[in-house]
């Protein structure tokens, strides 16, 4: 995701943390209203969204942690940063969505055979409503957070909390429809509703932290604006052997350009500096690397990932 608005690695940081700090608080204030709602109605309806929310808790809470531990500077052990910490976090936010989607589709199923009337309706209802609006305030947050980083945790966050907004008012219907219509068969209905859509959050969630843990490449929009950065120097031609890669909050780049032979190293060493500073205007939490080649005299670079026909 480009950035929209240029921040630093601390303010990136702190955006990340605040956020994931108020999905904490969200879901442990959901999981609370939730519960007591549930044990007044009994809705299964109800009981599937304090589950998801449950999990939610658990899933906030491991990104809460995983954002500041992928924040912290390389180290000797880990000389690229810990920035995957956010994409091992998003994995384990998909297999709680998994595992809840699988509890509260039984538990759906089960109350279609023997539907239930509910109790207290209308502190269910009342509940869900809350539900539905702070989950609401949260997704809009999670998004502006989100134009001004690249931090995969909190998009995962934001995909689970995407598909509890849905489920929210997937249960208001049922629950609705069971107090008003006197349908107690839509409750489950409803809940069955969830489960398939926290099966669809789970798969996307997976797909995203799947990205960063294969060092996909950044999109090839992203990868035309780095190569357009560097060229803007004319002394420097024919950028190749481009490699991207994102990991949490920050982006590798590596690269091979042509330069006069002609220069001297001071010359050359500051042709690239210079080239560095435009691309980290633009990806200010970049880490990169450029290796020089004298225009018309290198040799093809050989080793694991040589350079062949097809390489930029």
């Amino acid at each position: 995701m480009p950035h929209d608005v240029r921040l630093s690695p601390d303010r990136a940081a702190a955006l990340t943390r605040g956020i994931t700090l108020m999905s904490v608080g969200v879901a442990a204030l959901l999981v609370t209203a939730k519960a007591a709602a549930w044990l007044a109605s009994g809705s299964v309806a109800l009981l599937a969204s304090l589950a998801d929310s449950a999990l939610d808790l658990l899933a906030s809470t491991l990104t809460f942690f995983a954002v500041r531990y992928a924040a912290a500077p390389p180290d000797e052990e880990h000389r690229f940063g810990h920035g995957k910490a956010e994409a091992f976090a998003s994995l384990m936010q998909a297999g709680l969505v998994f595992a809840s989607a699988a509890l509260i589709g039984q538990e759906a199923i089960r109350s279609l055979l023997d539907p239930q009337p509910l109790e207290a309706s209308g502190w269910a209802l009342g509940v869900m409503v809350l539900s539905t609006v702070m989950t609401f305030v949260l997704i809009s947050a999670q998004t502006w957070v989100l134009k001004r980083t690249q931090s995969v945790a909190v998009s995962g966050d934001r995909a689970h909390y995407a598909s509890d907004l849905a489920s929210n008012m997937a249960a208001l219907a049922g629950i609705g429809a069971s107090a008003w219509l006197g349908l107690a068969g839509l409750d489950g209905a409803a809940a069955l509703v969830i489960a398939v859509l926290l099966l669809w959050g789970a798969i996307s969630v997976f797909r995203e932290a799947a990205v960063q843990l294969m060092d996909q490449e950044l999109p090839a929009s992203e990868r035309a604006r780095i190569v357009d950065l560097v060229i803007r120097d004319p002394r420097l031609t024919d950028v190749h052997q481009l490699r991207t890669r994102a990991s949490g909050p920050y982006v590798h780049i590596q690269m091979h350009v042509d330069l006069d032979p002609l220069l001297t190293l001071e010359d050359a060493h500051r042709v690239l500096v210079e080239a560095e500073r435009r691309v980290l205007e633009a990806f200010p939490t970049a880490d990169i690397l450029i290796h020089p080649d004298p225009r018309g005299l290198a040799e093809p670079h050989g080793g694991a990932f040589a350079e062949t026909a097809t390489a930029e």
